[in-house]
C-alpha cells in the first residue's frame, strides 16, 4: 500500500473532463483542544481519578462529523436507496448510509462498497482510472473489489490514516487496545462479514449481564417494552411522529427515569436521537447484551489496501463530472482527472458541504442528504489501579439524573483489569464531544460515582 501523495501527482493525466474548477475551498481542520492548564477535577466521593483514559470526538471531526446514519421522522429507506443513485455513470455513492439493510454498521458499509464497485466495473472499460474518495470500510472494499477487477485505482484519504471510523488505539499499558470507534458488533454480523471473507480477528469480549443504579442504589435494568408499544402503536398514526413524541402520545413519559435510561440505552447503541427518530423507521433496540471485538480492528481495512495507491492527508473539496469523466480538486490545491469516482465519505460531510459538486447533485440526493440524519456516538475508555465499583454486571445503567453518560460496560471480568468504557449516543453525545478533556473527565467520573459503594451508603 503506497501511502505518497507525490508520486500520484506525477503524470496524473488530464484527458478527462474540460471543467474549469473555482479556486479551492480552504481545508477544515480539527478544533484544537484547549491548551491553557487547567485544574485536575475532583473525583466525586468514592470514585478514584483514572489511572489512564482516552476518548472519542466523532461529532466534531470534520472528516466524520457524525458516527452513523438513522432515519428521522419524515425519512424512509427510499433515502437511502436515493443517495445511492450514481450521477451520469461517472460519480457512485458508497457508505453505510446508503445500504438499506445494514444501515449505521460495519456489515452495511461494506455490503454498499461492493455494491458501488460492481456498479463501476459494470459500466467501466478496461484501463480506465478510477478513484475512491475515503479509506474506511466502505472505500476499503469498494477498492479491492474493483482492483481485482483489473481497474488502476487511486484511493483519497482526508485523515493521515486509514480506518475512517474505526480506530483501536495501540498502547500497551491497556490490556486490550481501546476502541473508540466501531466495534460492538451483533454476532449475526460476525458471521455475515465471514460469509464475505472480512475477518475482524478472533478475539471478543461479551457483555451479557447487566444492572442499573440510581442515586437510591440498586435499580432494574432497562426496560424497552413502553418503546416498542409506542412504535407499534405509531403504526397506526396518519404521519410519522418522533420517538419521543409516539411515546408521549402512548402515555409514556419520557422523562421517566426508567424511560430515559431506556431511551439512553438505544441512543448509545444506534446513535440516533430519540426526539428526533422515526418510528415508522425506528433505530433498532439492542438486547440489553453486546459483543465487542477486540484487536487492532483496521487491520481488515489495510489488508483490503496493501499494494494500492493510497494518499493520506488528501481530503477532496470539490468534485467536478460529466458525460466524458470527472476531476478532483483537493484541499491542497491540485486538480486531478479520472475516469469515474466512488464517494465514500460520512453523511455528516455531504450535509455540511465538505465537497462541492459541480454541477450541484439532483434534486433527489439533495433532499435525501437533507432527509436522513447523521447520528452521534461517543465513547470513552478509563483504567484505574484498582476496582472501586460493587457492581458484578459487564453492563451499567445510570437511572436518574442529568449526566451525559448514561450506560457503561464494565471489562474487567474479560480482562482481568480495572477498565470501564462510557457510551453515549444522541444530542448527548454531541455535547459530551465538544467539552474540553477536563470537563470530559469530570462528566465521566460523576456518572461512575453511582457505582461507588460511597453512593449507596450516602444515598
Amino acid at each position: 500500500m503506497s501511502l505518497t501523495r507525490r508520486s500520484l501527482l506525477v503524470g496524473a493525466g488530464t484527458g478527462a473532463v474540460a471543467v474549469l474548477l473555482a479556486a479551492c475551498t480552504g481545508q477544515t481542520e480539527p478544533k484544537p483542544r484547549p491548551t491553557t492548564p487547567r485544574p485536575k477535577p475532583s473525583a466525586p466521593a468514592g470514585v478514584p481519578r483514572p489511572k489512564g483514559w482516552t476518548r472519542s470526538a466523532w461529532s466534531t471531526d470534520p472528516y466524520s462529523a457524525g458516527s452513523v446514519s438513522y432515519l428521522p421522522a419524515g425519512a424512509a429507506p427510499e433515502h437511502r436507496e436515493a443517495l445511492a443513485e450514481s450521477l451520469d455513470g461517472r460519480v457512485f455513492f458508497a457508505g453505510e448510509a446508503t445500504d438499506t439493510s445494514r444501515p449505521g454498521t460495519v456489515l452495511g458499509a461494506v455490503d454498499s462498497g461492493r455494491r458501488a464497485a460492481m456498479a463501476v466495473i459494470a459500466t467501466a472499460e478496461d484501463g480506465e482510472r478510477i478513484a475512491v474518495i475515503g479509506a474506511g470500510a466502505s472505500g476499503a472494499i469498494a477498492a479491492r473489489t474493483m482492483a481485482d477487477a483489473g481497474h488502476e485505482l487511486t484511493i483519497f484519504e482526508a485523515r493521515d490514516r486509514t480506518g475512517g471510523r474505526i480506530l483501536s488505539v495501540s498502547d500497551d499499558s491497556w490490556p486490550t487496545p481501546p476502541q473508540l470507534g466501531a466495534w460492538l458488533v451483533a454476532d449475526a454480523d460476525v458471521t455475515a462479514l465471514q460469509e464475505r471473507l472480512i475477518d475482524l480477528g478472533d478475539g471478543s469480549i461479551v457483555f451479557d449481564s447487566a444492572s442499573g443504579r440510581s442515586q437510591e442504589g440498586e435499580a432494574p435494568s432497562i426496560d424497552t417494552a413502553p418503546v416498542q408499544q409506542a412504535i407499534e402503536q405509531a403504526k397506526g398514526y396518519p404521519a410519522d411522529l418522533p420517538l419521543s413524541e409516539a411515546l408521549q402520545q402512548n402515555g409514556a413519559d419520557p422523562s421517566d427515569p426508567a424511560l430515559a435510561a431506556a431511551l439512553a440505552w438505544i441512543e448509545a447503541t444506534t446513535g440516533a436521537d430519540a426526539s428526533l427518530a422515526s418510528s415508522w423507521y425506528p433505530p433498532a433496540i439492542v438486547p440489553d447484551a453486546l459483543t465487542g471485538r477486540t484487536g487492532e480492528l483496521s487491520s481488515f481495512i489495510d489488508d483490503r489496501l496493501d499494494g494500492l495507491d493510497v494518499t493520506l492527508t488528501s481530503p477532496v473539496v470539490r468534485i467536478a463530472y460529466d458525460d466524458r469523466g470527472v476531476s478532483l480538486r483537493l484541499g491542497t490545491g491540485e486538480a486531478l482527472s479520472f475516469d469515474r469516482v466512488v464517494v465514500s465519505v460520512p453523511l455528516g460531510v455531504l450535509q455540511r458541504q465538505g465537497i462541492e459538486f459541480a454541477p450541484a447533485l439532483p434534486f433527489a440526493q439533495r433532499g435525501a442528504i437533507a432527509a436522513l440524519g447523521s447520528g452521534a456516538l461517543e465513547t470513552i475508555w478509563m483504567r484505574f489501579d484498582e476496582p472501586f465499583w460493587d457492581a458484578e454486571a459487564t453492563i451499567w445503567h445510570v437511572v436518574g439524573g442529568d449526566g451525559l453518560i448514561r450506560t457503561w460496560l464494565n471489562l474487567e471480568p474479560a480482562t482481568g483489569e480495572p477498565v470501564l468504557v462510557g457510551l453515549v449516543g444522541g444530542a448527548a453525545a454531541e455535547q459530551f464531544a465538544e467539552l474540553s478533556d477536563t470537563d470530559a473527565e469530570t462528566a465521566a467520573l460523576a456518572s461512575l460515582a453511582y457505582f461507588a459503594p460511597a453512593a449507596s451508603d450516602d444515598a
